[in-house]
């Protein structure tokens, strides 16, 4: 009889120590991890933060008002206090893995972006132009070189 290998899922799960990112609210755009599971649709978060803007106050949340991330706290217990979560997150450098994750460059790059002028604007598509023009450029020579 063959043998079965069985695997985790690698899905996102609800549960405690997974750090989460709030859509919108007075939080919106923080970071908070999930200490405790109220029910099937609300968590307590808890959101240390060494920024200062940043923090977020233990608290409620519905889970459609969050997404989760890919970054876990290992090993949080239950409705663990505010100073024990926040040496957690320290020690585990989350904010650093947060600003080092592709999804949190590319927040801080549509952020940038919003905030541009119309010239600014208009400075990005000449330089987009520019680089376009040099690629091409050298594809030609390229593809000269390869028929002769």
């Amino acid at each position: 009889m063959p043998e079965i290998d069985v695997k985790a899922a690698k899905w996102r799960l609800v549960e405690v120590g997974r750090v989460v990112l709030f859509l919108n609210g007075p939080h919106k755009g923080r970071l908070a991890a999930i200490v405790e599971i109220i029910d099937h649709k609300r968590a307590l978060v808890d959101g240390p933060s060494s920024r200062e803007k940043a923090a977020v106050p233990r608290h409620a949340i519905s889970l459609a008002n969050i997404i989760l991330t890919p970054i876990v706290i290992p090993k949080l217990p239950r409705a663990a206090g505010t100073g024990f979560v926040a040496r957690a997150w320290s020690k585990e450098g989350i904010e650093e893995k947060w600003d080092q994750s592709a999804w949190a460059k590319k927040r801080a790059q549509v952020e940038k972006r919003r905030g541009l002028s119309d010239f600014d604007r208009f400075k990005v598509m000449r330089l987009k132009k520019q680089a376009r023009f040099e690629v091409r450029k050298a594809y030609a020579k390229v593809r000269a070189a390869a028929k002769s």
